[in-house]
């Protein structure tokens, strides 16, 4: 018997610290595409979590050429990824503990073909059913495509009350509003905590704590 409950996981900031490897490597590609970036490392830190093209887009470049900016990025990340990522403290925990009572999947922005690799380098892949990445739907986060799409390949029904959402940025939980699905802020990755309660009541500072909440939140 499947367990009733699933669980949805974006990945950087909330399972994983790729941040220095995203930094540098828009760095890297600006230097190769002669981009005068006028930003810093705190412009480039506040999107993560959005598409890399929109990212470009934002940072200056020109929509025109942002996915040639996207090439460059892609080419290099591919390289690094790796060794320049970290798992978050206690994300290991939170997918053992969620396991025990969830069906666990991943919902990213992050090009599946490089999410994949770099989930089975830190030994957490097997933990998930399934990984939907940028290129598998034609709308990303905040769009709820990524998340519909999941639960469909996990034969869920999204007007299930136990189906949750984790992430770290309000576009992880306006998807998940807009799929009609519960969500939990957490605050170890890149969005405020101020902005996150505007889309969720649930706040946790980590992964670990998330799943917490979410168990008690079922059984209590």
């Amino acid at each position: 018997m499947k367990k009733p409950t699933i669980i949805l996981f974006d990945l950087d900031g909330t399972l994983i610290d790729s941040t220095d490897a995203i930094v540098s490597t828009f760095y890297h590609s600006f230097e190769k595409m002669n981009f005068d970036f006028k930003g810093n490392e705190e412009d480039i830190k506040a999107l993560i979590g959005y598409p890399l093209d929109i990212m470009y887009e934002q940072l200056g470049v020109s929509k025109t050429y942002a996915f040639d900016f996207v090439d460059v990025y892609k080419a290099r990340y591919r390289l690094i990824s790796k060794a320049q990522t970290l798992l978050l403290d206690q994300a290991v925990e939170s997918l053992q503990y969620a396991t025990s009572f969830a069906r666990l999947s991943v919902v990213t922005t992050k090009t599946g073909a490089y999410t994949i690799p770099l989930l089975e380098h830190m030994n957490i892949k097997n933990y998930f059913e399934h990984i939907t990445g940028r290129e598998h739907v034609q709308n990303p986060k905040p769009h709820p495509e990524p998340i519909l799409r999941t639960l469909d390949l996990m034969n869920a029904n999204s007007n299930s009350s136990n189906i949750w959402m984790i992430g770290d940025t309000k576009l992880d939980l306006i998807a998940a509003s807009c799929a009609n699905i519960s969500s939990v802020g957490v605050l170890c990755g890149y969005g405020k905590e101020e902005e996150l309660k505007q889309h969720t009541p649930f706040i946790a500072n980590n992964a670990l704590e998330a799943v917490k909440l979410i168990e008690k939140q079922i059984f209590s």
